[in-house]
């Protein structure tokens, strides 16, 4: 049996599931249809997906395979100290914590804006 798969969608991937971007999709057939996978969608980053792209929220929080994550106090210190709350915590979602021991994966459809942060990165771009 392989290790379970944690991925958080930024905003930017939220959107792109919305316009019907293949890869982010399969992410959430994945996380629906087969045990281990488990995706998650930070609700500051989903907020701002909806700005992009009204009915973003709605859609993403009904479907069965994702997780919308809370702003708990840890998660609001952390966007506090960041430009933008959507990135904030996404970055923050991608930590370890003791379910996630390694962390998560951001997918994501704007690779470069993560250069440089301590995240692994899955880019949705085809």
């Amino acid at each position: 049996m392989s290790e379970a798969m944690h991925i958080v969608l930024d905003e930017t991937a939220m959107a792109a599931a919305g316009q019907g971007n293949v890869l982010a999709s399969r992410l959430i057939h994945r996380a629906h249809a087969e045990t281990g996978w488990f995706l998650y969608a930070p609700s500051c980053a989903l907020v701002e997906a909806d700005r992009a792209r009204p009915g973003t929220d709605e859609h993403l929080a009904a479907l069965p395979g994702i997780t919308v994550l809370d702003l708990d106090p840890p998660a609001a210190l952390a966007i506090a100290q960041q430009e933008t709350w959507a990135a904030a915590h996404s970055q923050h979602a991608a930590q370890p914590t003791a379910d996630r021991p390694d962390g998560a994966i951001v997918a994501t459809t704007a690779p470069k804006r993560w250069e440089g942060q301590p995240v692994r990165i899955l880019d949705l771009n085809p």
